[in-house]
């Protein structure tokens, strides 16, 4: 029988006021290719959305000083360890106006999947053909970039890998 651990997670979507998103391209061990992904984690037992955005974007940017902004989305992701079972990672993607800033990461236990940082045009997040994660970040941050938050509740984008 396989073990499913269940997680939950929040993560930042960095937006400056010229429209570029902060992402990380990693690679883990039990996923084939690298990805980009908006920087975040898993919540500590006993941590606050906020809490735990406040102690990964200082982890893995070197960033101390924001606002969290709206929650604009939210996914499930099933995915398998390689041997390790299934994890099931509830994610909350919030957005984080800041100044443009030169990231660091400051965690070298989640330094060694880092391939790089990179602040994206939000109008180039449309046309690459580089993996993002989540699959609609694109869509995500041209319609807030557009219009705002959202105002309905936020649609859940399950993935089973």
């Amino acid at each position: 029988m396989t073990t499913v651990v269940a997680r939950d997670a929040a993560r930042a979507i960095l937006l400056t006021p010229e429209h570029e998103v902060l992402l990380l391209r990693i690679r883990l061990p039990w996923v084939e290719e690298s990805f980009w992904i908006a920087p975040g984690g898993g919540l500590e037992p006993g941590e606050t959305v906020e809490e735990c955005l406040r102690r990964e974007l200082r982890e893995e940017l070197g960033l101390d000083r924001f606002t969290m902004g709206p929650l604009v989305w939210r996914r499930q992701h099933t995915f398998n360890l390689k041997g390790r079972g299934r994890l099931c990672q509830r994610e909350r993607y919030h957005v984080v106006r800041v100044e443009k800033f030169e990231p660091r990461m400051l965690d070298e236990a989640e330094s060694e999947f880092l391939e790089r940082f990179h602040w994206w045009p939000a109008a180039e997040l449309l046309s690459t053909r580089e993996r993002l994660t989540p699959l609609a970040l694109a869509d995500i941050v041209a319609r807030y970039v557009s219009e705002g938050a959202p105002a309905e509740p936020i649609r859940v984008e399950i993935l089973v890998d």
